[in-house]
């Protein structure tokens, strides 16, 4: 069977063993899963180069994940659910998202037993049982991050793998070196320090062109503190520096082809092992009849891989998952079954896993492929729930209006009977910035100073509602609320040039004159394996993204609004551009979104010049204010796509928001 032993590290209690309602207190169980699955089973064939991992003498590859097991101290008292947390970059996500948690910053000093933080207990105070699998290879070796230890492919004479990879490379600041990986992780290395084909170029645009740049005014290395040049094959370095804010591409070979889809087969066994054990180890905790997966960013795009390649049936053909909530991915998938693929790669210019993007069929017009994220679900009648999430800033990023519209953006396209898609109106990719700044916080994606203030909502409780909403149509089966997002048909989906009207005349606001919105593009990816073959990809015509068209105020009218949105202090926005002082100020701040506050008072307001109303003329005082928050709390409620405790965390925030940009 695929899960044979689960090695504990250690075990410990909880929020020092707090006891949450009925459920009483959580314990976490830290240790490492192994696993070993048969190469040549129809559930794993979808693997890229599953069949190049080394085998044991039965025949089967053998791998191991690092797996934290949060449950009830008393198993009885579990509610028969179990939160598959996918770790972002070896990172919780559930925890910090569906319990408002706080997550920890973690580095190379960090204790494996640093403490977990419980935030309110969401998860818990309902019998959750939380499983944390890691499921990324390449993450940094932290002690404390949640990762997954596997084989390479091979040949079949069993040296390494040798192949292209393509990357690309920014920095805040002018520098002579970037490091070959995504984000700090572990680097695909140069195959030849010396190779004379490898080839860069550089462009002020993720659409712009690309300047080539000569292959003797870079090298292979890095240059240390003292200006010294070090051989480091995981490394790229000039004396020249490359400028901030600019996009550099590179094209070299590497060594060392990491089966990263075994990680697909860990997510999905974990998960079978806790719901069914197996012949080799029972499951730790009895009676867990349904799983729900959570992703964010990364690991929503990676859930969004596992949904297209139908990796949810076990070796005994069992249905892992019941339920996903993949969030703030767009329309992206990701590299996550790519030979030489990088987990952490991001950007929708550098990646060949777009079209399809909807969960039914659509056709690109102008190769006329047909496709769908859902196809091979369907096909074989799976019943997985699927929940696509999304902020304003994936919408201006310019893929994920791409789930609901056909490919030009020309029409409307409803979301399969499985299906629900909400946009999380005037939100950014993150959990919004408090207290106001441009700078992002430690730990951020998009660690950038912005040209506006951070957007400053934090969406969190429409992820609860999500998930109750998501139990109830699994077990229950409840429909969920229709999905909520921008349409062609009412108006509400424009093209991104469109809020500009309203922007341009709000002093400061600093609307973007350009978005570099997605492109066809093809890497020639084969049909034999998930493998790319052109390097840079031949580039197409652009995809048709759209965004929600917004009101006078800059605010938008389409989407999930949160009260605090629907009664507004100032514009929040899903778009910012970056500040002059990291470079590339024409462009986009990847992930961030602005706030631009409404003036305080009427003089205040007819002195800048702003057409918006003031806060002290659209609410006469601070209780009128949070009254009518509390009002749209309560229909939203009525609604389903906030639950009612969350109101008064919606009545909280606006109370804050107040205090800062009213008094």
């Amino acid at each position: 069977m695929p899960v044979n032993r689960f090695d504990v590290k250690f075990s410990r209690l909880v929020a020092d063993g707090k006891s949450w309602g009925d459920i009483g207190p959580y314990e976490e169980l830290r240790g490492t899963l192994h696993f070993d699955i048969d190469p040549e089973h129809p559930s794993n064939e979808r693997i890229t180069d599953v069949e190049l991992a080394p085998r044991n003498a039965d025949g089967r590859v053998e791998f191991s994940a690092d797996v934290s097991i949060i449950l009830p101290v008393d198993r009885s008292k579990a509610s028969g659910r179990m939160m598959l947390d996918v770790v972002n970059r070896g990172n919780r996500v559930a925890l910090p998202n569906f319990n408002r948690a706080t997550r920890p910053t973690i580095n190379e000093d960090t204790p494996i037993d640093v403490e977990v933080d419980a935030g309110d207990g969401y998860l818990m105070r309902h019998g959750y049982v939380v499983v944390a699998c890691g499921w990324q290879k390449d993450a940094p070796a932290y002690p404390a991050l949640i990762t997954l230890h596997g084989p390479d492919g091979v040949n079949s004479d069993g040296s390494p793998i040798t192949g292209a990879v393509y990357s690309q490379f920014q920095s805040p600041t002018d520098t002579h070196n970037f490091l070959l990986s995504d984000k700090g992780h572990r680097a695909y290395p140069a195959a030849d320090m010396d190779e004379p084909g490898a080839s860069m170029s550089v462009r002020d645009e993720p659409d712009g062109e690309s300047q080539p740049i000569a292959r003797d005014a870079w090298r292979f290395g890095r240059i240390d503190d003292d200006g010294e040049y070090v051989s480091d094959p995981d490394y790229i370095c000039t004396r020249d520096l490359f400028e901030k804010g600019r996009l550099y591409q590179v094209i070299y070979n590497s060594v060392g082809a990491r089966v990263l889809g075994l990680s697909f087969a860990a997510l999905r066994d974990v998960t079978s092992w806790i719901k069914h054990g197996t012949s080799a180890l029972e499951s730790p905790v009895p009676g867990v009849e349904h799983a729900y997966a959570y992703g964010r960013s990364q690991t929503g795009r990676y859930l969004r891989t596992y949904v297209y390649n139908d990796l949810n049936l076990d070796e005994d053909g069992r249905e892992a998952l019941d339920g996903v909530i993949a969030n703030v991915a767009g329309g992206m998938r990701g590299e996550f079954n790519q030979r030489f693929g990088q987990n952490s790669k991001d950007r929708n210019n550098m990646l060949t896993q777009l079209f399809p993007f909807a969960s039914v069929q659509t056709t690109d017009p102008e190769n006329e492929e047909i496709g769908s994220l859902h196809a091979r679900l369907d096909g074989r009648g799976s019943n997985i729930k699927v929940f696509y999430t999304n902020t304003s800033a994936e919408y201006h990023r310019g893929d994920a209006s791409l789930l609901h519209t056909d490919p030009d953006g020309r029409r409307d396209v409803a979301p399969g009977a499985n299906t629900r898609i909400y946009h999380f109106t005037g939100t950014e990719h993150g959990l919004g910035m408090w207290p106001p700044t441009d700078i992002a916080a430690a730990g951020e994606e998009g660690q950038d100073r912005s040209q506006n203030l951070r957007n400053i909502i934090d969406y969190r409780p429409l992820l609860r509602a999500c998930l109750a909403n998501m139990d109830a149509w699994v077990v229950d089966g409840v429909e969920p609320p229709p999905s909520r997002h921008p349409r062609l048909d009412d108006g509400t989906a424009v093209p991104t040039a469109h809020p500009a009207t309203v922007f341009n005349k709000i002093p400061g606001a600093n609307y973007p004159g350009h978005h570099a919105d997605p492109r066809r593009r093809d890497f020639g990816l084969m049909e034999s394996r998930e493998q790319v073959t052109t390097f840079p990809p031949r580039v197409g015509k652009v995809f048709g993204s759209l965004v929600s068209a917004v009101d006078v105020d800059g605010n938008e009218i389409a989407g999930v609004m949160l009260p605090e949105v629907a009664v507004p202090i100032a514009a929040t926005t899903g778009w910012t551009l970056r500040h002059p002082a990291v470079g590339g100020e024409t462009q986009l701040l990847v992930f961030a979104g602005g706030t631009v506050p409404f003036a305080a008072t009427q003089a205040q307001r007819e002195m800048a010049g702003d057409p918006r109303l003031s806060i002290e003329e659209r609410y006469s005082s601070k209780n009128v204010y949070l009254g009518r928050v509390r009002a749209a709390g309560e229909a939203l409620v009525a609604e389903r796509y906030l639950i009612e405790e969350d109101i008064e965390v919606s009545v909280s925030q606006a109370s804050k928001f107040w205090d800062w940009f009213a008094d």
